[in-house]
């Protein structure tokens, strides 16, 4: 390989990456939620993980000096904030709270279809047939692992609701977020994202100070370690992916979450998969392999130039575009 093609795959290599680090703090996510879900009601949850998660961003902002994202960028921002940040957060926690494990499996998992679908239709990204098939493939493996795991629980109309909820907004908040990655770097969108997530669940304070009053300390711990990693970094890693990439890829990504999820509850809690279980979490991973493979002649094809999210990298400030 040449070494303007090294050049070339350079950027793909990173975005790969970043993706890959996002999936595992997500998933590693479900472990610290059952931890501190004892302890936090769904709104003060999400409240002392999005302040965790903007004070740990903020402090990286100040110190790279990222500037105030661009007037174009702030629509994407505060939707995706609201959405995205805020109502997806208190959805999932209070409805995760309210079904079994299948069920809110196959409900949140709608998630990244809608933004298959959505990134197809608002942003023009197309629905390619190896994407669609992947995902097919990956969301049958994701209900798998789920009602392999569902411990037959029953489920509420209002758990259902919840998460479709989640669903809903999580897809809406990746594609609003993605325009405005074009004129803002991913530590911008992320930082004032988080905090506008916060903001919105200001309401929750009261709960969240109270109930941090008793909590014992792990499940304290615990929501800071969601806002410190699954939130400030597997967000901002997020964000850099989604800028060099389609929505409709990053969505089917995700779907690696339920197979690292079953790894490390093996791992870490010593709850040993089933075979049923595993079979899913092979699904998953195979649906995701082949949405995010491309023909033999797409491969041969010069890659596009980096987006300027990539100044960030070599510590410049990324290019400012006014509307």
């Amino acid at each position: 390989m040449s070494s303007s093609n090294r050049t070339g795959r350079r950027p793909e290599v990173l975005a790969i990456a970043a993706a890959t680090v996002t999936v595992v703090l997500w998933a590693s996510a479900f472990v610290s939620i059952r931890s501190a879900g004892e302890a936090y009601s769904p709104g003060a949850l999400a409240l002392g993980r999005l302040l965790s998660g903007t004070l740990v961003l903020g402090v990286i902002w100040a110190v790279r000096r990222g500037g105030i994202p661009p007037r174009a960028a702030w629509p994407g921002i505060a939707v995706s904030g609201v959405l995205w940040f805020g109502l997806y957060m208190v959805a999932l926690n209070w409805g995760e709270q309210l079904v079994d494990a299948g069920t809110a499996a196959l409900v949140v998992n709608v998630g990244p279809l809608l933004m298959a679908l959505l990134g197809g239709w608002l942003l023009k990204e197309g629905l390619p047939p190896r994407l669609l098939a992947g995902m097919a493939v990956s969301f049958a493996g994701a209900a798998i692992v789920g009602l392999s795991m569902s411990g037959g629980g029953d489920a509420s109309l209002l758990g259902v609701a919840l998460c479709l909820v989640a669903a809903l907004t999580y897809a809406t908040g990746v594609v609003v977020q993605k325009p405005a990655l074009r004129h803002a770097s991913p530590l911008q969108v992320t930082t004032f994202g988080c905090a506008i997530g916060a903001a919105a669940c200001l309401p929750f304070a009261g709960q969240l100070v109270d109930e941090a009053a008793r909590a014992p300390l792990s499940a304290t711990l615990n929501m800071v370690y969601l806002g410190v990693f699954p939130t400030a970094l597997a967000f901002t890693t997020w964000a850099y992916a989604l800028a060099r990439t389609t929505a409709g890829k990053m969505g089917a990504t995700t779907y690696a979450v339920p197979a690292i999820v079953v790894l490390m509850s093996w791992l870490l809690l010593d709850e040993v998969p089933g075979w049923l279980t595993l079979l899913g979490g092979v699904c998953c991973l195979a649906g995701v392999a082949v949405s995010r493979s491309r023909p033999r002649r797409a491969r041969d094809t010069a890659p596009l130039p980096a987006p300027a999210g990539d100044a960030e990298v070599s510590g410049q400030q990324p290019v400012r575009r006014e509307p």
